[in-house]
């Protein structure tokens, strides 16, 4: 337990949920202090607040008041560092802020909890992708083995996902796939152990899946190859395991502005006009959780994407459920989406 600097993480009450996710992002302190202009505490803010607040329909342009947790668990400044310790543990927290008489913060107590056992679900990371729209880059590389801060995209990936606890993983590769079992070899160098699925043709997102060489007797986690992100896998996890979902999307929001007034019109008649609105959406984040038994509904060796097996699973009423990512998440689709990762990367991955 240690104590550190807590004005990295502080956020007036009238910052948006955007500004809090920032601070979540680039200081991977996993909380945010809502203070008010004279340091008193008025709540804390974790990305499971930003999550549920997401769910009932807030977006990343709401106030962070809407969505603190106003009560949360304190350290008092006259109790010892004893005292602290059994708030952390009897609570299973990490952070403990430490108040004074007046409830102005004084410090912040973190408390670094590592993963000691392994994960045991298996990763699926779709990497037989052509990369067509990053050419010419990838004419001699795949997509996944692109630098990125002096190291391939897909190293990356590895790293935040095995530093996680989860050690099975396979690799479902086609083009230039040589390339990546050459750098990769067993995963023995990350802690890892990796299988290879060899695609002879284009299987979608989901097909391969269907050549895995044993079924799981537990939920696995689906990911395209081309994601730099910093989602917490476990926190995935528990929460499409706490809402019994077959499968589980991640999704992120994503905003959208008419650069025009929009009318509504009921007939000839103007019923509503709205100047330069925006609109918020979720997107699919490419990243999935879902329950083995599916792979047994898929067709074998033919192309079937991730998308279509949510349709079909919502069309026999099976829970398909939605993750709201609120960590860093970029998808390098194009050459600008390649050139940002290289800035981000310094950000958030050094």
């Amino acid at each position: 337990m240690k104590l550190v600097d807590w004005k990295k993480i502080a956020i007036d009450k009238n910052a948006t949920i955007r500004d809090a996710l920032g601070i979540l992002d680039k200081q991977a302190m996993q909380i945010v202090l809502v203070v008010s202009v004279t340091d008193k505490l008025i709540g804390t803010l974790t990305d499971g607040d930003v999550r549920r607040g997401l769910l009932k329909g807030e977006t990343l342009d709401s106030s962070v008041a809407k969505i603190v947790n106003t009560l949360p668990t304190v350290g008092l400044e006259k109790e010892t560092q004893i005292v602290w310790m059994q708030h952390i543990k009897r609570k299973s927290i990490r952070h403990l802020p430490i108040i004074n008489d007046e409830q102005k913060v004084i410090g912040l107590y973190y408390h670094k909890t590592q993963h000691t056992l392994q994960v045991k679900n298996p990763v699926v990371l779709m990497l037989g992708g052509l990369g067509m729209r990053l050419r010419p880059l990838t004419e001699t590389m795949p997509k996944p083995m692109l630098p990125i801060g002096n190291k391939p995209i897909l190293e990356t990936i590895v790293k935040h996902i095995a530093e996680q606890g989860f050690t099975e993983f396979y690799f479902c590769i086609s083009y230039l796939g040589e390339k990546i079992k050459q750098h990769f070899g067993d995963g023995s160098k990350w802690g890892i152990n990796i299988t290879y699925i060899e695609e002879n043709k284009p299987m979608g997102t989901a097909g391969a899946l269907s050549l895995l060489p044993k079924l799981p007797n537990i939920p696995l986690i689906v990911m395209n190859g081309d994601l730099l992100t910093k989602i917490d896998f476990i926190s995935l996890l528990k929460f499409h395991l706490k809402h019994e979902n077959t499968i589980t999307t991640c999704v992120r929001e994503y905003s959208h502005q008419v650069p025009y007034g929009v009318i509504e019109m009921q007939g000839q008649i103007i019923s509503k006009m709205v100047e330069k609105p925006i609109y918020n959406y979720f997107v699919n984040a490419g990243i999935y959780c879902l329950l083995p038994h599916l792979i047994k509904e898929m067709p074998e060796n033919h192309f079937y994407d991730m998308p279509t097996l949510v349709a079909d699973q919502q069309l026999k009423s099976q829970k398909t459920g939605g993750f709201p990512l609120t960590e860093y998440w970029l998808d390098i689709g194009h050459i600008p989406d390649y050139e940002q990762a290289q800035v981000d990367y310094e950000v958030y991955f050094k």
